[in-house]
This record gives C-alpha cells, structure tokens and sequence, in this order.
C-alpha cells in the first residue's frame, strides 16, 4: 500500500523513559528522567527533521518540562511555542514512564485513490483504529463518520485512555501524511505557515530554511527497528 509510515516506540526503565519517532519526514526522540514522579531531565534529540531550525526546539523543550510532574505534562500546554513532534514525544514518554513493557504504535496511511484515504493504528502489532477519510473528514467507521480530524470531541469522549491516546496519535498521523500530495516548493516557506510550531513562530520563520532528507517507507518498509 503506497503510503506514508510513521512509528513511535516508548521504552520504560527504571527511573528513565525514552520515547522516539520515525517517518517520512522526521526521526526524533526525547529521554525523560524522572524521580518521585516529577522529570528531573528531559533529553531530545533531533536526528532528522525538515526545516533548519528545528534542533533550536531542544532547549524550548527542556524548559517547558523540566522539573514538572509527570501527570501534568499533558494538561503543561504551549504545544504550539514547541517543536510539536518532540512535544507529542515528551508527553507520551510522562504517559508511559510507568509501564512494564515497550509499546509501539504504528500508523499506516494510504495515498489517496479517487479522493479517499485508509488510515490505521496498531498497538504492538494489534490493529486499534481505522479509519477511510477524503481529505480531513472520516467517512468510516459509522460511529465517527462526518467528524472533522481537527473537530474529534465527540469521539473522544466515548472513549476511554488508551483509546483517546491511540485516536490523538492517528490523528496527527495523518494530518502529516498529506505532506505526500503537496508539491515540495508549495510547502517550502515557513513564512506562509500559521504559527503552530517552533519552526513557524515569526521570530523563526524567516530564517527557516527545508532541509533534510525524505524516505519513503511505503510497502513493507517500516522506520525505527524495533
């Protein structure tokens, strides 16, 4: 299925947490250290990444984390003043840091065949979600059909953790799997992007230039080894 591919593995330890990502466009991971339920470190690390100013996001990162409860990395906010991937990845590591074993979530989202998309969530090699979509509106299953993926309130609220967690991670997923079907040039400029990152604050966006190299792991190519 040509498409796009995107992995995150969390891995639990005793008193340390790492949480990484791979897929078309990114390879990132974030180490949260913790101790009495509080991050005494947070450790990311951009490996590959689109815009020239990503890496700058490693220090926004530490301060919007360090030293803040675990539970309350969700609920910390200012997503959009941070990188949102190492963002995603900070608060999924907080999430995780308790867990006996490894958790890999795997999202597959086909290229669009007459307007429509299929995307889906495996949790440790299980299917979770699936969802068919033309453009950001899911068409199936019936239970979410007509929702917007910016508008999944209604959704969320029939499900419980886990499940709110798998659906936010699909979700985002397949959002940034239509970079696919945008020319390069047309998403080349971060000036014209609304601020909804590091990259693309004003203060950065000007000097952002696109860089770094794109895979593709379409067919059974699948980023991050676990």
């Amino acid at each position: 299925m040509p498409g796009f591919r995107r992995r995150f593995v969390v891995t639990p330890h005793d008193g340390w947490v790492r949480a990484a990502l791979e897929d078309d466009y990114h390879c990132m991971s974030v180490v949260v250290r913790h101790a009495g339920g509080i991050a005494t470190a947070v450790e990311p690390a951009v490996h590959r990444a689109p815009w020239s100013t990503c890496p700058g996001a490693e220090a926004r990162l530490r301060q919007t984390f360090n030293g803040v409860a675990l539970h309350d990395f969700a609920a910390r906010g200012e997503k959009q003043m941070n990188c949102t991937h190492l963002h995603d990845l900070a608060t999924l590591a907080a999430a995780h840091a308790g867990d006996g074993e490894r958790l890999v979530y795997d999202i597959a989202v086909s290229d669009p065949v007459d307007g429509r998309n299929r995307t889906s969530l495996r949790r440790n090699g299980v299917t979770v979600l699936a969802w068919t979509l033309a453009g950001f509106t899911i068409l199936e299953p019936a239970d979410a059909a007509g929702l917007h993926l910016m508008k999944l309130g209604p959704l969320l609220a029939k499900l419980d953790r886990a499940g709110q967690e798998a659906a936010r991670v699909l979700r985002w997923g397949t959002i940034i799997a239509h970079g696919r079907s945008i020319p390069l040039e047309d998403q080349s400029d971060a000036t014209r992007m609304p601020p909804n990152c590091f990259t693309f604050q004003p203060e950065m966006a000007g000097r952002a230039k696109r860089i770094g190299l794109i895979r593709d792991f379409s067919g059974d190519l699948w980023p991050l080894e676990t």
